[in-house]
């Protein structure tokens, strides 16, 4: 008797490349002796969740994906379900999400890695599926893919290479006493590893070198495009750059590198955190750096780079460009989604305050590199915060850009003084970022109306919740005053 078709291959869900990308998985986990296979996804947050599968279990796992509930897709920040599940279409509108029933993760077996932190153990990251197979659209790698596909149609492929900034601290009292769990608990208390303001020197380096050397080792045994590591302006703050990878790659690459590094620091001792802005002592904000281009498909060449001497961009690339400013406000809440990372805005902080561009300026919004015979020309993002899903950040970057081109958008002249330049503002909080967003009609043509307002529904969640908090500020202003 024929076996049934698993569920990947009764939904087609899996490429030539990914069947033997399987098949080399399997080998590699029986050769190493490899005992246990995460199966990962990122959530709505650009959080890795998903469970941890015997390798006895693993060819079923890989067939038939792995059933998590679909609650996940619901949870804010403080894993608190936002929407009503158990009532008609779950809050949705859609059948599939009632009553917190499964969603099925199915594995990219070309993304299959060995954790050199964890014993024996190796990783997947996965794609949500409804179980009738149809793609779960609060999926935002799918999210991601659907726009790295618009883009494809229009001829282009979408590189990205990254800059992260974070902090690494030492724990010195973890807060695992019961008073300290919650939703969320008590984070950790932590001292430095470096007093900075120093940037780039070479002694802070040495002082935070015994972290740096953990990290490369693991991280390099992942096979990611490590390229520089640095020390940052602030207390304990690093800088790690990976080089450019294609759109959904370099996507991957960076929800495995902060997870990774989370995970690899804890084991150790330490803290790692991609929060913009710490509620500690003189430390500074993170920032992420999003390095982009445009390929041509075909043929490869950097459609960004221009053939005049003297010109920095080429004319798609400035209508790429004009597209990032136009809809800088809208995309601001998938670039900087928490409601900490706003803090960062500020004008002479190296950082942005409006939407502005230049060359080789880094006050701007936008910071343009390269010009005519340089196949490395791109544009600099510096919009965005370490913690946001680099899907939604891709996407939204994407969905931006192909309207300035389609539109022949121009970007105007550089801001050589872009904290006096003439532009619109940054949004200043979250709330007003996700307002940017509802109105923003090129996101809601990219992303479509559904995914925009639920994406808006659960930060307004978030939003509600700080806003019934009492904080510092609040009792240091009042409490004698009044």
């Amino acid at each position: 008797m024929t076996a049934a078709p698993s569920f990947v291959e009764r939904h087609g869900l899996w490429s030539d490349t990914q069947r033997a990308a399987a098949r080399h998985a399997l080998q590699e986990i029986s050769a190493r002796g490899i005992e246990l296979v995460r199966f990962s996804f990122a959530d709505q947050h650009g959080l890795l969740r998903g469970k941890t599968i015997a390798a006895a279990a693993l060819p079923d796992a890989l067939a038939s994906g792995v059933a998590v509930v679909s609650t996940l897709f619901a949870k804010d920040t403080s894993h608190k379900t936002v929407y009503p599940v158990f009532s008609a279409g779950g809050g949705f509108g859609m059948a599939e999400m009632e009553g917190g029933g499964d969603a099925i993760i199915v594995a990219d077996p070309t993304t299959f890695r060995v954790l050199p932190w964890a014993p024996d153990t190796a990783w997947l990251l996965c794609d949500a599926y409804f179980p009738g197979g149809k793609p779960v659209p609060f999926d935002t790698r799918h999210v991601c893919r659907m726009a790295l596909d618009r883009l494809a149609g229009a001829g282009y492929e979408f590189l990205a290479g990254l800059e992260i900034e974070f902090h690494v601290f030492r724990i010195t009292d973890p807060h695992l006493r019961h008073s300290d769990a919650g939703q969320p608990g008590e984070p950790p208390e932590v001292s430095l590893l470096s007093t900075g303001y120093q940037l780039l020197s070479e002694s802070r380096y040495d002082q935070i070198d015994p972290v740096m050397e953990i990290l490369r080792r693991d991280l390099a045994q992942l096979e990611l495009p490590l390229r520089s590591f640095e020390i940052e302006y602030g207390p304990s703050q690093l800088e790690i750059t990976l080089s450019a990878l294609p759109g959904l790659g370099s996507a991957d690459a960076m929800v495995l590198f902060r997870s990774a590094v989370k995970q690899i620091c804890r084991r150790h001792g330490y803290h790692a955190t991609f929060m913009c802005r710490p509620r500690l002592p003189n430390v500074m904000s993170s920032g992420w750096h999003l390095h982009q281009s445009l390929a041509l498909r075909g043929t490869g060449a950097n459609a960004f780079m221009p053939e005049t001497a003297g010109e920095q961009l080429s004319r798609v690339g400035r209508q790429y460009l004009a597209g990032l400013l136009e809809h800088a406000r809208g995309a601001s809440a998938f670039a900087t989604p928490t409601i900490n990372g706003y803090k960062r805005y500020r004008p002479f902080a190296l950082a942005p305050d409006r939407a502005t561009w230049g060359r080789d300026n880094r006050g701007t919004m936008l910071r343009v590199l390269g010009g005519a015979d340089d196949p490395a020309t791109r544009i600099e993002n510096r919009l965005g915060e370490s913690a946001a899903n680099p899907y939604l950040y891709f996407a939204s970057q994407i969905y931006a850009g192909l309207d300035g081109i389609v539109r022949g958008l121009d970007p105007g002249a550089a801001a050589d003084t872009p904290y006096d330049a003439r532009a619109p503002m940054l949004p200043r909080t979250l709330e007003e970022a996700i307002a940017c967003l509802r109105e923003d009609a090129a996101m809601r043509a990219g992303f479509g109306d559904g995914f925009v307002d639920y994406f808006c529904r659960i930060k307004e969640a978030e939003i509600a919740r700080f806003n019934l908090e009492v904080t510092d500020w609040e009792h240091r202003e009042y409490f004698d005053m009044f």
